[in-house]
């Protein structure tokens, strides 16, 4: 069957695929009994949502949506210890996770206590001395000085390093994929508990952290104690539930919903500065968290000091916000430049390894662990396979790998991990991290390639383009965005709808930066539409369209409001292209 517009094979060398049969029908059926625009009827279609629902998925409820917390094991065991810690003024420590999802869950129970009129010790890991998760010398030196360790976003498979912490009692509130035994903790929150039902599986350590703090105002309120109001809250949730790429459906959704509702009041100063410093001229958006807040919190834990992004978050005085922002703001750019030189050496030596097997893999010597992640998801998008990329030190490497659809990574990590071929490794479905003896790097890579293989990896031939309908320039405007955006926020397992404009003539087009392409298009009847492709010039996108010569092209991406000096016009952020024939 011909690609969707005939388009085999565009000019980022994908396939194009339009929406199927049955997707159309039921989207014309929802049109018919709901009035919805197409373009909302199509995502609704896509979501399995019925007529009769679409309302409330429309404007979900978070009151209607969120969970008991008492629904996962351990929850009022681990409140009630928290609170009598509390209530006899322990001494509280927080261990977290150096990503954004580790980072804004600290910054919840940080903020949460200090408005109860006490402040935790923060603890962040150094990447690259301590490694991921708790480390038996770190949790020592913190029992001997605390009642209560935290860990948060991290230490479900932490055995020995929970053992280490003589004298103090330690609550683990992670997401992390966990063993059949558990740590030896006072109490493991996980909904990926092996002996929990996964009902709650999606939910990032942010929203496992928001749960206890609602089974904690639960418990207070139970005994008459005023608690501090949770929905304020939500924008850390948000934030690293996009960042973490967790799947914006269910639950994931309300909250991002409500997150960045809270999020352009701009009451908190930490996520006012890391606006201000990126300089955006509206209000946060689901691809604000994930591409402008995440990767620059993230930045502290990648190349920086590990704390800064948690600071950050959890700050209440503006003054030490601005300056944070301001030093997270530069370690992202000199990440950048870092992530740059790796990557460019990754997709070499994947590239003489061969990209057609399961598993796409690359390691170097000194390749800075803090960038190992981001590569290895660009060696993923570029070859539609998970991928790892591994930085070498000594006589072992720490790597990072990231995954495609319906394959499960982090299985397949633990499996090494209990097969003795990895040192250590977690992770979950679509993320993991791992450590490898430099002795047992070939044969830990083929190992957990032919696992990836049993899944499907490798064999879903060339990568597709999934569009889910046409539209012309001439239709797109600020109300149909703002109609679209209802049926959001958009992310992981909830992509926004990606449109194909047909035989489009390119009006103007102006190379902006290193890599990015700004140019404008009309149809036959004169309407115009402005467009932005990222990074065109990583392909042949980039030099076909700039150098179009009067050809029409087929163009796809999706729509967004481009907002400038105060006024606000339809932008179309450019994907993918194909020359338009007959």
């Amino acid at each position: 069957m011909a690609g969707f517009l005939d388009v085999d094979t565009s000019l980022t060398g994908r396939r194009w695929v339009g929406p199927a049969p049955e997707i159309e029908r039921a989207s014309e059926a929802l049109i018919q009994s709901t009035g919805l625009p197409p373009a909302v009827a199509t995502i609704l279609a896509q979501r399995g949502v019925a007529a009769e629902d679409a309302p409330s998925f429309l404007a979900p409820s978070l009151r209607d949506l969120m969970p008991d917390p008492r629904g996962l094991k351990d929850m009022e065991r681990a409140a009630s210890r928290f609170l009598a810690a509390l209530n006899s003024r322990e001494k509280i420590a927080i261990f977290a996770d150096y990503d954004v999802d580790g980072g804004a869950s600290a910054a919840l129970l940080t903020t949460w206590l200090q408005q109860m009129g006490q402040k935790p010790t923060l603890y962040v890991p150094d990447r690259i001395d301590e490694g991921y998760g708790p480390n038996a010398t770190a949790m020592a030196e913190l029992a001997a000085n605390h009642d209560l360790i935290v860990c948060v976003d991290c230490g479900t498979l932490s055995h020995e390093p929970i053992a280490a912490a003589k004298g103090a009692d330690v609550i683990v509130l992670d997401h992390h994929l966990g063993n059949e035994t558990l740590p030896p903790a006072f109490a493991v929150v996980n909904p990926n508990r092996q002996d929990e039902d996964g009902a709650l599986a999606q939910l990032c350590a942010a929203g496992v952290v928001f749960l206890f703090l609602v089974e904690l105002r639960r418990q207070l309120r139970e005994k008459s104690t005023e608690t501090p109001e949770l929905m304020g809250f939500l924008d850390l949730v948000a934030l690293a539930t996009v960042a973490d790429v967790a799947p914006l459906t269910g639950v994931n959704r309300a909250v991002v919903r409500q997150g960045l509702k809270i999020m352009a009041t701009r009451q908190r100063p930490g996520l006012v500065a890391l606006a201000d410093i990126a300089r955006l001229s509206a209000a946060p958006t689901a691809y604000t968290l994930g591409f402008v807040f995440g990767p620059r919190v993230n930045a502290g834990g990648r190349i920086g000091k590990a704390d800064l992004g948690a600071r950050l978050l959890a700050t209440d005085d503006p003054h030490e916000a601005a300056a944070l922002a301001g030093r997270l703001d530069q370690l992202n750019r000199e990440r950048r430049e870092i992530e740059d030189i790796v990557r460019e050496q990754a997709l070499e030596q994947a590239a003489e390894r061969g990209i057609d097997a399961p598993l796409v893999w690359a390691a170097g010597e000194g390749w800075h662990p803090g960038v190992v992640g981001i590569v290895a998801s660009r060696l993923k998008e570029a070859t539609n396979r998970p991928a790892v990329v591994i930085g070498l030190d000594g006589e072992e490497g720490k790597g990072s790998g990231r995954s495609v659809a319906g394959v499960d990574l982090g299985a397949s990590v633990h499996a090494l991990t209990r097969e003795g071929l990895l040192l250590k490794g977690g992770g979950h479905k679509m993320a993991a991290g791992l450590t490898v003896a430099r002795a047992q790097l070939e044969p830990a890579m083929s190992r957990l390639s032919e696992l990836l293989a049993r899944q499907g990896a490798g064999a879903s031939g060339p990568r597709e383009l999934r569009l889910d309908s046409i539209l012309m320039p001439g239709a797109a405007s600020v109300d149909l965005i703002e109609t679209i955006e209802r049926a959001g926020p958009f992310g992981a397992s909830a992509p926004a709808p990606r449109f194909a404009i047909p035989s489009a003539k390119i009006a103007f087009a102006r190379r902006v930066g290193e890599s990015h392409l700004k140019l404008s298009v009309t149809d036959n009847f004169g309407a115009k539409l402005d467009a932005i492709a990222f990074g065109a010039y990583d392909s042949d996108l980039g030099p076909a369209l700039e150098n179009h010569g009067g050809a029409p092209f087929h163009l796809a991406g999706r729509l967004e409001i481009n907002t400038w000096q105060g006024r606000q016009s339809p932008q179309l952020r450019l994907e993918d292209a194909a020359r338009a024939t007959g």
